[in-house]
């Protein structure tokens, strides 16, 4: 929604002072489809050729993403960590191979379903019950799972920056490609210079409307999805950091209360629930 309402501001305002000045909106409104086309297939085109099709796959699920309100809220952290309260409570009062079935069936599993807002989430679930799995085994030490950890963050978040640098490129590749557009509609009008002074002016007048358009497309519209496509990673990422942090708590031999505590602090003060928010939140459940 946000989205809509900032391009809506933006339009507004670089053409409604462009009006009121007595600029000739029409010169613009004529040029805009053949110079769109020029900029945005050529843009298109290249962002094609500098991508794999994982990236390409990946910044088209994205930018569907950014149209969406977020999934990272107060309500979804204070369930994950009650989730993992759980958890941990039943593994310090039945032992670590009491989770065993809600570990290797997560899906079956009464803890998990209790939470359906990240009991059914593919990625948390997966990343929860491999470090689970990998504590019931009882072979490696917390500072071993947490390299392991360090490394499936690092390499999710590098994943998804793919995408975000991808719509980076393109955003930077947009102004040159409106630069192109205006060159060709210079020549265009180079080779016309016999016409009348009025359509010359207003071929000149469409050809600079590429490099308007480039730099519009650019920085009004390309570059602010990829700002916010890379805020929602790192929302991503925060969630993972939160469930890490609450493992390792709890292999240090910290109690679930003070294990989730571990975790809370770790989530953006915007979404953080408080102390007594998730207390009551847990006890309630």
């Amino acid at each position: 929604m946000f989205v809509i309402i900032g391009w809506a501001i933006a339009l507004v305002c670089i053409f409604g002072v462009y009006i009121v000045h007595g600029g000739n909106i029409g010169v613009i409104l004529k040029a805009l489809p053949f110079e769109f086309i020029t900029i945005f297939g050529a843009a298109g085109g290249a962002f094609l050729a500098n991508n794999q099709m994982k990236v390409i796959k990946s910044s088209m699920a994205g930018l569907g993403k950014c149209f969406k309100g977020s999934k990272y809220s107060k309500a979804r952290y204070m369930d994950l960590l009650a989730l993992l309260y759980d958890i941990l409570q039943k593994t310090r009062k039945e032992g670590l191979m009491a989770i065993e079935k809600d570990v290797e069936d997560p899906h079956n599993s009464p803890l998990f379903k209790k939470y359906p807002i990240v009991g059914t989430d593919h990625h948390v679930t997966e990343f929860i019950t491999d470090y689970l799995r990998m504590m019931v085994s009882g072979n490696l030490n917390a500072h071993e799972i947490e390299s392991l950890m360090d490394s499936e963050i690092e390499t999710h978040h590098n994943e998804e920056h793919a995408a975000v640098s991808a719509i980076a490129r393109l955003a930077g590749g947009l102004p040159a490609f409106g630069i192109v557009a205006a060159v060709l509609g210079v020549v265009n009008t180079m080779g016309s210079v016999g016409q009348p002074p009025a359509v010359l002016g207003g071929m000149i007048g469409s050809a600079l409307v590429g490099t308007f358009l480039g730099i519009l497309l650019a920085y009004g519209f390309v570059e602010p999805l990829g700002g916010l496509l890379e805020q929602k990673v790192d929302d991503g990422s925060k969630e993972l950091q939160c469930i890490k942090t609450t493992l390792l708590a709890s292999m240090q031999g910290y109690a679930p209360q003070i294990a989730i505590e571990f975790g809370r602090k770790v989530l953006f003060s915007t979404d953080r629930p408080s102390f007594v928010e998730l207390e009551g939140h847990v006890k309630k459940k």
